[in-house]
């Protein structure tokens, strides 16, 4: 039988292999449970911002509004649940925002595999457990059916601090990764728009999604076609637009240029294995310029790109090793 979390990963390297069959760009990313839930919260914020003129939402509402979301795409029954106020055009702005930002959630790979025939029947994953999942109350360690157990084995205890440094910190480094890939996750641009400091506050990420709203655009091309005009024409150049922007500059021309150097990077190393760990080496030391040594965040950045150097060594290998079963016998000229 297969594991729960395999199943999961299996609907992913699905997607990951017949990408055409999903979307337009394989560059498109995959939205997890966090993402998901942010972009409803972002979605409805919105949408109450279109009828009350505010650009809030209280947690209870998303939470309210989030179970049923969960329900109604996997195609389970409401039970008691009321469909919340201006539901239709919430959903609809959650797939507005997924689309933008060119990215698909759990549900959509899931379902679009399904019906694609693309999963066997033994990899298959019931509404009710994918519900379970992306809810959070699903432990992944599978032993029977639906029916998933704690972890056995004793987890090192930490102190709650030191946990939030580390989901800051892979956070932090998934979302440059995210970004590297997807110049229009603008999620991922939230996360490190300001990671290290640039000075690029609450202000300049307003600033920067009217302009990208104005020009329909993405919030990272927009500050990319910021920095563009202005280096090569001047900020005389630059059109009443950008006007808001121009007191950003410093900041967003550090940003922009690490991305450029990332790209650099991808574009010049042609080992994957020595790309990878060049890439997560960069955005380690990015992000910790400027810590002492023994600041807890910069133990978390090492940990995690440690481990996420492995995952991208361990996959390239497999890719290998499947390449090379797959071609043995086969002559060189084949």
């Amino acid at each position: 039988m297969i594991a729960f979390p395999q199943k999961i990963l299996n609907l992913i390297k699905c997607f990951r292999r017949q990408w055409p069959l999903f979307s337009n760009s394989e560059r498109t990313t995959v939205c997890g449970a966090d993402c998901m839930l942010m972009v409803l919260q972002l979605s409805m914020a919105e949408v109450n911002k279109q009828h009350h003129g505010d650009f809030t939402v209280s947690l209870s509402d998303v939470l309210e509004t989030w179970k049923y979301l969960l329900h109604d795409k996997l195609g389970l029954s409401y039970e008691n649940m009321k469909e919340p106020e201006n539901y239709a055009d919430q959903k609809k702005a959650y797939h507005a925002f997924l689309a933008r930002s060119n990215m698909l959630d759990l549900i959509d790979i899931c379902q679009k595999c399904y019906g694609l025939g693309l999963v066997s029947e033994e990899e298959s994953i019931a509404p009710v457990q994918l519900l379970a999942f992306i809810s959070g109350i699903m432990n992944v360690q599978e032993s029977d059916d639906s029916v998933l157990s704690t972890p056995s084995t004793p987890v090192k205890r930490q102190s709650q601090e030191n946990v939030k440094v580390t989901i800051l910190a892979k956070k932090c480094v998934y979302s440059y990764l995210s970004l590297l890939v997807n110049s229009k996750d603008d999620l991922a641009l939230a996360h490190i728009l300001n990671v290290p400091d640039r000075g690029l506050g609450r202000e300049a990420f307003t600033n920067l999604k009217h302009a990208s709203q104005n020009r329909k655009m993405s919030i990272f091309l927009m500050a990319t076609s910021f920095i563009r005009t202005t280096e090569l024409g001047g900020r005389g150049c630059a059109s009443s637009l950008f006007d808001p922007l121009r007191v950003h500059v410093k900041g967003l021309s550090n940003l922009v240029n690490f991305i450029d150097k990332l790209q650099e990077i991808v574009g010049e190393t042609l080992n994957l294995r020595i790309a990878g760990g060049r890439i997560l080496s960069t955005v380690k030391m990015h992000l910790i310029k400027g810590r002492s040594n023994g600041d807890p965040f910069c133990q978390a950045a090492e940990e995690v790109v440690q481990d996420l150097d492995l995952k991208i060594k361990n996959i390239i290998d497999s890719q290998h090793e499947v390449l090379t079963a797959s071609t043995t016998g086969v002559s060189p000229a084949r």
